[in-house]
């Protein structure tokens, strides 16, 4: 599919993979120190590789000191503890690897989560806006506090409409609902008032009824 991300898939060579078999047998004790291994041909036999993969296998033990490869006496291991040391080397880079691997499949989850709250935000935002333009007589709502500073003023007191450019159509007083007030009525703590308006009138409300200094 288009935009569809493929994982890359990262492979060790085989010659690194022998290696560290061969490694992981000298500490588990399956090759001991001293003890002469399979000579190049075999290992490419027992592998199942080209005697070349073979042979840099074994060069990179004998690089690391780990085995002694001599022609016509075979490989000999050599060292227990540079073994050891190796095949831990390779046990961190795996847990690394690991750790890089949990990292980008947490990152792609982020970031289809992220893909799917932002398509879902877009959808939210459509259908209320096709709903306000299918009844743009939904009201409003903000409910009045003691902080509000035309508490007991009436509406025409306020200038209601010409401050903000919208229109009461209720006031909720505890269990009753006064429809349609006239310009007479007052807001008082805890009415709820009713109103509509365009889009940005909620705003424009709010900061009027309860920013100071007007």
């Amino acid at each position: 599919m288009p935009g569809t991300e493929k994982k890359v898939k990262i492979k060790q060579a085989k010659y690194q993979i022998i290696a560290a078999d061969i490694a992981s047998k000298i500490v588990e004790n399956k090759y001991h120190v001293g003890e002469r291994i399979y000579a190049r041909s075999s290992l490419a036999s027992q592998y199942g590789v080209s005697s070349e993969t073979a042979r840099r296998a074994i060069a990179v033990l004998q690089d690391l000191e780990i085995v002694e490869a001599t022609k016509g006496s075979g490989v000999i291991i050599q060292s227990y503890e540079k073994a050891a040391k190796f095949v831990h080397q390779l046990q961190d880079v795996q847990s690394v690897k690991e750790i890089q691997r949990d990292m980008l499949e947490t990152i792609i989850q982020q970031k289809e989560e992220l893909e799917k709250l932002e398509n879902l935000t877009k959808e939210l935002v459509s259908r209320a806006d096709r709903f306000h333009s299918l009844n743009p007589f939904v009201p409003f709502q903000v409910t009045i506090t003691d902080s509000c500073v035309y508490l007991n003023k009436t509406i025409e007191e306020m200038n209601f409409w010409q401050n903000t450019t919208a229109t009461v159509v209720g006031i909720r007083r505890g269990q009753e609902i006064l429809l349609s007030p006239g310009p007479y009525a007052t807001l008082h703590d805890q009415d709820v008032l009713y109103f509509i308006g365009n889009e940005q009138c909620i705003g424009i409300v709010q900061n009027f009824l309860f920013t100071a200094n007007q």
